[in-house]
């Protein structure tokens, strides 16, 4: 933690996320819906706890409170935000609401809801947590968390940032920045009495919902997010656009709480108003480059690192791991191929990619995959052996294999900041490197030591006297 990051109290409604995430690639016989192949489970917070991840992740120190029960849902929760963030409870009604959403790839194709549990009451740790607060984010969704602690909220000395949900209740007054979305703040503006008609989906409607809002709610400035286009900030008169930075594809489930997070984060800190939304901004569009969610996202189920398949989908101990280094902030870089006989030429390599960032996950051909690319003689060395020499390399954190003949699949779900591929590519456009600058990646050329190949070794190795002396091993 560096001296300028306020501990911040993120004050809502925790839930908890499930992605069941595969590949489609058919519809079903019976029913034009999509068949979803390979699927992984994940599960992750959500809601008031996702925002409190996010606010943790660079290293500020983190409480959240919000309403947890006896459940298995509230328990498992509490699991995953052990050791990320301190948390202080207030008792739930009911069960943990939950959310499992069904994906082929980054896009959703169903959502099923659970669970309609409602914070009780307030407690006294709560409410002094809230008051000796340095900076307070509110995470609101509607189940009723900032309503039972609506009176701290009030009162808090400290900087306010209001998240609203529009099944929840207008912010307390005098917050420093309410950040609805476009439908939000629509919804909320057809609420007053004087709000003009209008498209949630037009800038000129986003500025007469801010004017209206920033009035009726007291509060001194309104963030009006837009998606992809920015966010519209009014302090009751002419607003301002704060574009985003870059066009950034992929899965923008959490990126309205990205953008809270950052920018209640920058004004416990003490920065201006546009200051901040600019920053939150900035951080919220690297967020939906970078995998979104999945950045905190745990695979269900046990540990496989230590015995994973050779061949087929072995992804889930590279992606869990770049999700880590991500999510506090690291560089996550990824290099690829064979490395069938590996020699001081593939080491090299990946010592120089390692250094390239914090972490270092090789994406490796499986078997099917190298006799497609090298002939049926090929691979020398199955994937599993690959698979573990490359594991015993310090500079070596993970490794996946995959089926396709390039890596795309891969990438996509490990989203990494470098792309580092040998040099002998200096002068052809990989297939990949569009996908990789799609989310603000960069691909990598690093040097291949002289005179170093596999199919070299293999040749010697073959022309080489048989041994006399036994077997040696």
């Amino acid at each position: 933690m560096t001296a300028s990051q306020t501990p911040l109290v993120v004050v809502g409604d925790a839930l908890l996320d499930h992605d069941l995430c595969g590949r489609a690639e058919r519809l079903a016989p019976d029913a034009p819906v999509p068949v979803v192949h390979g699927a992984r489970r994940s599960s992750r917070p959500g809601g008031a706890a996702l925002a409190a991840c996010l606010a943790a992740a660079g290293g500020r120190p983190v409480t959240l409170v919000t309403a947890l029960g006896a459940d298995t849902a509230s328990d498992t929760l509490r699991e995953l935000l052990a050791g990320r963030v301190g948390l202080v409870e207030v008792p739930l009604d009911g069960t943990l609401s939950s959310k499992t959403r069904v994906l082929a790839g980054d896009r959703p194709l169903l959502r099923l809801d659970d669970g309609e549990g409602r914070a009780r009451e307030a407690t006294q740790e709560a409410v002094s947590t809230i008051a000796a607060a340095g900076g307070v984010l509110v995470a609101d969704y509607g189940r009723g968390t900032a309503d039972v602690l609506r009176d701290a909220l009030t009162h808090t000395a400290a900087p306010v940032v209001w998240d609203p949900h529009v099944r929840g209740r207008s912010p307390v007054p005098g917050v420093r920045l309410a950040t609805p979305s476009a439908q939000e703040a629509r919804a909320f503006a057809r609420r007053l009495e004087d709000a003009e008609p209008g498209d949630a989906a037009g800038l000129r409607t986003a500025a007469r919902d801010a004017r209206a809002l920033v009035r009726a709610w007291r509060a001194q400035a309104v963030a009006v997010t837009l998606g992809e286009r920015g966010v519209l900030l009014s302090h009751g008169e002419t607003p301002l656009l704060v574009p985003t930075p870059a066009a950034a594809t992929g899965d923008p489930c959490g990126a309205g709480d990205r953008f809270a997070a950052a920018a209640a984060g920058l004004l416990a800190d003490g920065a201006l108003t546009e200051a901040a939304v600019q920053g939150a901004v900035h951080a919220a569009t690297r967020y939906v480059a970078e995998g979104g969610a999945r950045a905190v996202a745990v695979p269900d189920g046990p540990e496989t690192a230590e015995e994973a398949p050779g061949d087929g989908d072995t992804t889930a101990d590279a992606v869990r791991t770049a999700a880590r280094v991500r999510a506090a902030g690291g560089t996550v870089v990824a290099a690829g191929g064979c490395f069938d006989l590996l020699h001081a030429g593939h080491v090299a390599l990946l010592q120089a990619a390692r250094r390239a960032g914090d972490c270092l996950v090789v994406c490796v051909n499986s078997d099917d995959s190298v006799r497609r690319r090298k002939g049926d003689s090929r691979p020398l060395v199955p994937a599993p052996d690959r698979v573990r020499v490359l594991r015993a390399l310090e500079c070596v954190d993970a490794v996946a294999v995959f089926d396709e003949d390039t890596p795309e699949r891969i990438l996509s779900e490990l989203r990494p900041h470098i792309w580092a591929k040998g040099g002998d590519y200096a002068r052809t456009r990989l297939p990949e490197q569009p996908l990789v600058e799609s989310w603000g990646g960069q691909v990598l050329l690093l040097p291949y030591l002289d005179g170093r190949s596999t199919s070299g070794l293999a040749r010697r190795a073959a022309l080489a006297p048989a041994s006399t002396g036994g077997d040696a091993r």
